[in-house]
């Protein structure tokens, strides 16, 4: 239960109080401030509390994002604030700033005011809510109620909810294809008492069951996994709309929302792939390339985000003409489309799936998202190269957590420590080579599945090591972590594909997926300000490197049977690891409360 402090009389015929129980809200008042603190000091710690004028004038929706919003510790509008468990001292010490006695009067007139004043200057991390076109205000006057009670009819406030639902900026399909009649569907799903979290779960099982009819591998299996894959992506957009209309943002929603996109996208590649199989044609590699392709891509719009997490502003001339373009209308489609994001994406997948084969449908992918991936990444290349801007230390750290070393990388940084300049280029260049050198090996060599494989790994874990030697300050500092992933990722394939045996490559394709879940869960974390996973996870997985020697050493030592059943068995060992760390995290008190706005292309 949450509490709700009227600070003054009521005001004759005024809904306020019925609002605030409509929120969820136990209503009380109090005559002035000294009453008002001692309100406070007896709610229940645990208690989110609300302070709030009774002469506010103001729209439902202004009161609701205001004060039952559960991402900031402590938000305000004209005439209400409110502040969650975390925050509840500074109130307390704010209502004890409040000084008493002649001369005061303009403290005390609109309490709420100057409660949000110190709680600003506090830095408790107070939020003040964008109003838009909806009305919050305190009327000192009838002649003021009047005006206000007149705008507030003049917007409709639930047009206002339904239109924020929506994200500002998405895709092109989704902002016209799905967002028109998908926000009726969040408010329907509100009014029916649904959570985000059931529907996030209802659209993992759809998309779940489209795989499962892909994998029938017939014509009619295929159409309908094409038709349910869209009613998915429906409900994926669905559920992030519910939070925002709601309001009900959670830990256990963002991890969701997080995680599920991808599951759902690389179990229908599997389908795809068994209903291949099913036709005659493999096309494991195909899937297991177009997932590696995909978090790539990922990785590289994650690195550079952090990189330049810390940045005030972008002065690059790349940045400028980006600005420009952004000017004129259609562009701002044409450049968001050409980036394929999930909406896209999906349709052209789901269009695929019912029109052509499995082959078609990943051809098509790889082609797109390679060409998406040169653009995007080009223009971020130039951006770091003509920007300047410093880099910070948790800018550093972050990518140094990304780049996911274990213990030889670390032992070879320790050693290489102090050599080379912090800020040059060597440290894409060595993680560059630390991936081409093995890639190359692997890719052109008769026999890759060698002991002389293990030690061109040995060679890759050197220059991995000299990669992140130094604090990862560097312009483009933020390649490393993208060059070790497409090593690894691409390294299993090849070393899969090239042993000729069934089952090898569906093997390998679980592999790679629990071991890019563990990256896209480093990513959420450090997202979430509370740094990557546990150290102990990252040594027992290996690192990058660690799982690469180990890989190429099973390769050697094992017949390609044998080396299928040994990827078989690492694929579970790692799942059940990181799932099981990744799980306790997520539903602890020590999770944070992300709702992520941006979606990954």
């Amino acid at each position: 239960m949450s509490t709700a402090i009227l600070t003054g009389p009521p005001v004759a015929g005024s809904p306020l109080e019925a609002d605030l129980r409509t929120l969820g809200f136990d209503v009380r008042t109090a005559n002035d401030a000294a009453s008002a603190a001692e309100l406070l000091a007896a709610v229940p710690a645990q208690e989110r509390v609300a302070v709030v004028d009774p002469r506010f004038v103001g729209h439902l929706h202004a009161l609701r994002l205001a004060l039952t919003d559960p991402r900031f510790p402590a938000a305000a509008v004209p005439g209400a604030l409110t502040a969650q468990p975390g925050a509840r001292a500074a109130l307390a010490r704010a209502f004890g700033r409040i000084p008493v006695g002649a001369g005061t009067a303009h403290l005390t007139d609109v309490l709420t005011d100057t409660l949000t004043e110190s709680l600003d200057r506090e830095e408790t991390g107070l939020h003040r809510v964008e109003l838009g076109s909806l009305v919050a205000t305190v009327a000192l006057t009838p002649a003021q109620r009047e005006d206000a009670r007149e705008a507030v009819a003049a917007v409709d406030d639930e047009a206002v909810r339904l239109r924020t639902a929506v994200k500002s900026r998405d895709g092109f399909f989704t902002t016209y294809c799905i967002s028109p009649y998908s926000r009726y569907l969040a408010r329907w799903c509100a009014r029916r008492g649904l959570t985000p979290n059931q529907v996030t779960t209802a659209s993992l099982l759809t998309a779940l069951i489209a795989a499962g009819c892909a994998a029938t591998g017939t014509r009619g299996g295929f159409i309908a996994a094409g038709l349910l894959l869209l009613f998915s992506f429906v409900l994926d957009c669905t559920d992030g709309q519910l939070a925002r209309y709601s309001l009900q943002y959670s830990t256990m929603g963002a991890w969701l929302d997080a995680t599920f996109d991808r599951a759902k996208e690389y179990a229908y590649y599997a389908g795809l792939a068994l209903g291949a199989a099913r036709g005659g044609d493999d096309v494991w590699a195909l899937a297991l390339g177009a997932m590696v392709l995909q978090t790539c891509r990922h990785v590289v719009d994650f690195s550079f985000n952090e990189a330049n997490h810390d940045a005030s502003a972008n002065t690059s001339p790349t940045a400028a003409l980006s600005d420009k373009l952004d000017s004129v209308g259609w562009t701002v489609w044409v450049r968001r489309m050409i980036v394929l994001p999930i909406g896209e994406r999906w349709a052209m997948i789901a269009v695929l799936t019912a029109c052509t084969t499995p082959r078609i449908v990943f051809y098509a992918l790889l082609i797109g998202c390679a060409l998406a991936a040169c653009y995007t990444t080009a223009g971020r290349v130039l951006r770091s190269l003509t920007r300047r801007a410093r880099r910070t230390d948790r800018a550093a750290r972050a990518l140094a957590d990304l780049a996911d070393s274990g213990p030889l990388a670390e032992l070879i940084a320790g050693r290489a420590r102090g050599r080379g300049r912090t800020g040059s280029f060597l440290a894409p260049v060595m993680a560059f080579l630390s991936a081409a050198v093995l890639l190359v090996w692997v890719i052109f060599q008769d026999d890759p599945t060698s002991w002389l494989t293990v030690g061109v790994a040995v060679c890759s874990a050197l220059l991995a090591g000299a990669a992140v030697a130094r604090p990862l300050k560097g312009a483009l500092d933020w390649l490393v972590p993208p060059f070790f992933r497409a090593g690894e990722y691409v390294t299993i394939l090849v070393l899969a594909a090239r042993t000729d045996v069934p089952g090898a490559l569906p093997a390998a394709y679980g592999l790679v997926a629990a071991v890019a879940y563990h990256h896209y869960d480093t990513v959420y974390r450090i997202r979430g300000g509370t740094g990557a996973p546990p150290r102990w996870l990252v040594r027992a997985t290996g690192g990058h490197e660690g799982r690469i020697l180990l890989i190429t050493v099973l390769a050697a030592a094992l017949s390609p049977s044998g080396f299928t059943i040994a990827l078989t068995a690492l694929a579970v060992v790692l799942a059940l690891l990181v799932l099981i760390e990744s799980i306790r995290f997520w539903v602890s008190s020590q999770a944070p409360a992300v709702h992520d706005e941006g979606e990954p292309a």
